[in-house]
């Protein structure tokens, strides 16, 4: 019989992981993994003489082309198994994420990238709230780590307050990227409940990149005609921060919740910047070691506030 061929059981949804729920172990390491691949993202983009929405296309419209054969292959049951409700949660947290991308590139051409790059991590705030709007219990433990781990990253970045329209303009969509970032995470877990990752991140990048196709040809965007070294990196941020990355927090989305997944997310900041100190000679800011350490303490905090709280079953769902 044909790989993917055999008919798929019913899935059974697990049971939604509350807000502040530790990791399983085996997650732990994940979430180093996808850390560590997403860190190298702002060199290579750095690196590569394209426009940035381009590069967001290219790397979701890669991620796909590697992803949709081998989940006809190896998933076909579960795709065309999906129930309804799968299928649109599926194709809606591939909006969230085009609109993540929509709304955070085009900030940095507003303001400085140390204030949309502040903002955007603002990521896990909105996460929590989402879960705390569903009606999960984030202590005051736990909304006191992650603000720490957003102070740590607003510093590392570099508080830089620009008071004019355009500037503002820019400091909202940022802010605005952030909240579709956890929207994102926050559907896309709730996905994960009873779909694979292989098929959740197939139906998801397609989405993305045929949405951010569109968004190329409003915007006229260059998409082609570039150089070598530029296309390394696209690969690069392809195979690293897209497949190693993006998708391995997809992974453990099933059993690590979206609020402490967007919490680890910020050491991408660390990563990046030790990245950039090594390989394109750029000096860290003075306050990198204490805004480093500020995050750890975050995230410290954020796991004994969630020490030993249960996952949450028969909850209302994200629709």
């Amino acid at each position: 019989m044909p790989a993917g061929s055999t008919p798929r059981a019913p899935a059974t949804a697990s049971p939604r992981v509350g807000a502040l729920a530790r990791p399983p172990r085996t997650d732990v390491w994940l979430i180093v993994l996808g850390v560590s691949a997403v860190s190298t993202s702002a060199p290579l983009i750095r690196a590569a003489a394209a426009p940035a929405f381009a590069i967001a296309f290219w790397r979701n419209a890669f991620a796909s082309g590697l992803l949709v054969p081998y989940a006809l292959a190896r998933a076909r049951a579960e795709l065309a198994g999906l129930t309804s409700r799968e299928r649109r949660l599926a194709l809606a947290s591939g909006v969230l994420l085009a609109l993540h991308f929509a709304t955070w590139i085009p900030s940095l051409s507003f303001t400085s990238v140390a204030s949309s790059t502040a903002l955007v991590a603002t990521q896990p705030v909105w996460a929590a709230l989402i879960a705390r709007y569903r009606g999960d219990d984030v202590p005051a433990l736990g909304w006191a780590g992650i603000w720490l781990s957003v102070l740590g990253a607003a510093l590392l970045t570099g508080i830089d307050l620009h008071f004019s329209a355009r500037a503002l303009t820019g400091d909202v969509l940022a802010l605005v990227g952030g909240f579709f970032a956890a929207a994102y995470v926050t559907v896309g877990a709730e996905v994960r409940r009873s779909v694979s990752t292989t098929v959740y991140t197939t139906v998801c990048y397609a989405t993305t990149s045929l949405l951010l196709l569109v968004l190329v040809a409003v915007t006229h965007t260059r998409v082609v005609g570039f150089s070598a070294t530029t296309w390394l990196c696209i690969a690069g941020l392809t195979i690293g921060a897209q497949l190693l990355g993006h998708s391995v927090f997809n992974r453990v989305l099933k059993t690590t919740s979206p609020t402490v997944v967007s919490i680890a997310i910020l050491f991408e900041i660390v990563g990046a910047t030790v990245l950039a100190a090594l390989f394109l000679d750029e000096t860290p800011r003075l306050l990198a070691l204490p805004a480093a350490v500020l995050i750890v303490a975050g995230v410290v905090l954020v796991i004994r506030a969630g020490e030993r709280r249960p996952e949450i079953a028969g909850v209302p769902a994200v629709e």
